[in-house]
C-alpha cells in the first residue's frame, strides 16, 4: 500500500496561483463516444418507447423483463420496502424527511399582486409543476438521502406526482432507497437507470410518463442525457464531484478534521478535499492524523487516491486570509472550524453550504440538518443556489390594465412600437387609447 502524499500548498509561495488553478481544474466533459451512445439510447426511448426500455434494462442491469410493467413500483410495493427495514432505519428516515421538509416549509414562494392608482393590476401568480422525476443512482452505495434531498422540496413545493427513476441491477432495489422513497412521499418508483431513464422521463413511454423536470444526480450518461433532454424538460443542475473546503484556526482536534475531509473523498477518485489554516503545525497534526486513521476506512483506496490527485494543505498568512480564497474557490462545502464563524459571514459570496463552527460537520448536512444537500459544484456556486422548493415552482406574470391605465400604456407602447417598426403592436395599443 503506498504513502499518503498529500499537496501542500502557501500563498506565499511564487507559484502559488499557478498550483491552484491546475488544483481546481475540473470540466465534467463527456467525450463524442459517450454523447453519440447517448443520442443512441435517447433515439431509441423516442421511437420504439417501452420495447427499448426493457431492451436496455436486459442490456445494461441484466434485469429480464417480459412486460415495462414490471419495471414499476407502486405506493403498496414502496411501503412495503419501508415495512421491511429494521425499526433504527425507519426511525432515522422518518427523523430526516421530517427535518427536511421543515427546512423547506419556508421557502414556498407565495402568489402576490398590487394595484396601482389607475386601477391597474399587477403581480405573480406562484404555481407547483405537475409531475417531476427523481433520478437516484445505483452505484456502490444506496443513496437514500439523495431521496429525501431531491423529492421532499418537490412535494413541499406541491408538484402533483413525484416519480423516480432508479437501476435495478438483476431486478434488485435496495429497501433502504424504497423506504426513503416512502417517507418522501415518491408515487411511483421504476426500475432504470442510465440515459434510457432519462429518456423515458422527459419523452415518456407507453408505461413511463413524461415530467416538467429531471433533477438528481448520475455518472457521465446520465449527465450527458441531461444535457441533451434539456429544454424538452428542466433540470437541476451539471453536477461535478463532491467537494469540501475546510477553515481551521488550528483549535479544532485534528482527527475532527481529517475525517471530514475523509467524508468527501470517499465518494470517489474525483471528489475534492481542501483545508485552509494560518498554522502549519496544525496542517502538520492534520497530516499526522490522516495518515493514522486511514486504513481504518473502509474506502481507504479511493479516499486515499481522491487526496492524492486532488486534495490539499494550504497554509495562508492569517486566517482572514482564507476569506478570497473561499469566494476564488466557491466550494460546494464550506466548513468553516473556528470562533465566532458567523461574523465571516459578510465576506462569504460564493459557497454552496456553509457549516458554521466546530460540532458542524459537513456528514450532518448530508443527511438530516435540513438544507438540502443538492449544492453547485466546480466553482458554480457563484451562479447557482442550492435545490429548493423555488426549483419546482413556476412564476407567471399578471398584467390587468384598466380603460384609464389602458390610455396611458397605449401612448407609451405605441411610441415604442413604431420606433421598433411593428406596427400591429402599435395599432393593438393605439385601439385602446380611442376607446
Amino acid at each position: 500500500m503506498s504513502e499518503l502524499k498529500l499537496r501542500r500548498l502557501d500563498v506565499g509561495a511564487t507559484d502559488f496561483d499557478r498550483e491552484l488553478n491546475a488544483l481546481l481544474d475540473w470540466e465534467s466533459v463527456s467525450d463524442t463516444r459517450v454523447q453519440e451512445t447517448v443520442a443512441h439510447v435517447i433515439h431509441r426511448i423516442r421511437t420504439e418507447g417501452d420495447a427499448a426500455l426493457q431492451d436496455f434494462s436486459r442490456q445494461f442491469d441484466q434485469f429480464e423483463v417480459d412486460s415495462a410493467s414490471e419495471l414499476v413500483l407502486d405506493k403498496a410495493a414502496i411501503q412495503a420496502g419501508f415495512d421491511r427495514l429494521p425499526t433504527e432505519q425507519q426511525e432515522a428516515l422518518q427523523t430526516a424527511a421530517a427535518r427536511v421538509e421543515e427546512y423547506h416549509s419556508h421557502q414556498v414562494g407565495e402568489s402576490w399582486q398590487y394595484t396601482q392608482a389607475d386601477g391597474t393590476v399587477l403581480g405573480q401568480q406562484v404555481t407547483p409543476m405537475d409531475r417531476v422525476g427523481i433520478y437516484v443512482p445505483g452505484g456502490t452505495a444506496p443513496l437514500a438521502s439523495s431521496v429525501i434531498m431531491n423529492a421532499t422540496p418537490a412535494r413541499v413545493a406541491g408538484v402533483s406526482e413525484v416519480v423516480m427513476a432508479t437501476p435495478a441491477p438483476k431486478g434488485q432495489v435496495s429497501d433502504f432507497v424504497l423506504g426513503a422513497a416512502h417517507v418522501a412521499g415518491i408515487d411511483r418508483v421504476f426500475l432504470m437507470g442510465g440515459a434510457q431513464a432519462v429518456a423515458a422521463l422527459a419523452y415518456g413511454t407507453e408505461t413511463v410518463p413524461s415530467v416538467d423536470k429531471i433533477v438528481g444526480p448520475g455518472n457521465i450518461f446520465v449527465a450527458t442525457a441531461k444535457k441533451q433532454v434539456f429544454g424538452k424538460v428542466g433540470i437541476d443542475m451539471i453536477a461535478g464531484p463532491s467537494e469540501i473546503l475546510v477553515v481551521c484556526d488550528g483549535k479544532t482536534d485534528p482527527d475532527w478534521i481529517a475525517l471530514d475531509l475523509f467524508s468527501q473523498a470517499e465518494h470517489d477518485t474525483d471528489a475534492q478535499s481542501i483545508l485552509i489554516s494560518q498554522d502549519g503545525a496544525f496542517l502538520d497534526a492534520v497530516s499526522e492524523s490522516i495518515a493514522r486513521l486511514l486504513p481504518e476506512m473502509e474506502r481507504a483506496d479511493v479516499i486515499r487516491q481522491s487526496l492524492a490527485d486532488r486534495g490539499a494543505l494550504i497554509q495562508v498568512d492569517r486566517l482572514e486570509d482564507a476569506q478570497a480564497l473561499i469566494n476564488r474557490i466557491a466550494p460546494e462545502h464550506l466548513e468553516l472550524s473556528i470562533d465566532d464563524p458567523e461574523s465571516w459571514l459578510p465576506a462569504i459570496r460564493h459557497a454552496g453550504a456553509i457549516f458554521l463552527g466546530r460540532h458542524t460537520p459537513e456528514a450532518l448536512g448530508d443527511y438530516c440538518a435540513g438544507p438540502n444537500h443538492v449544492l453547485p459544484t466546480s466553482g458554480t456556486a457563484r451562479f447557482f443556489s442550492p435545490l429548493g422548493v423555488y426549483d419546482f415552482q413556476k412564476r407567471s406574470s399578471l398584467i390587468g390594465v384598466s380603460p384609464e391605465g389602458a390610455k396611458t400604456l397605449g401612448a407609451v407602447a405605441s411610441i415604442l412600437a413604431r420606433g421598433e417598426q411593428l406596427t400591429a403592436h402599435a395599432r393593438s395599443a393605439e385601439k385602446r387609447i380611442d376607446e
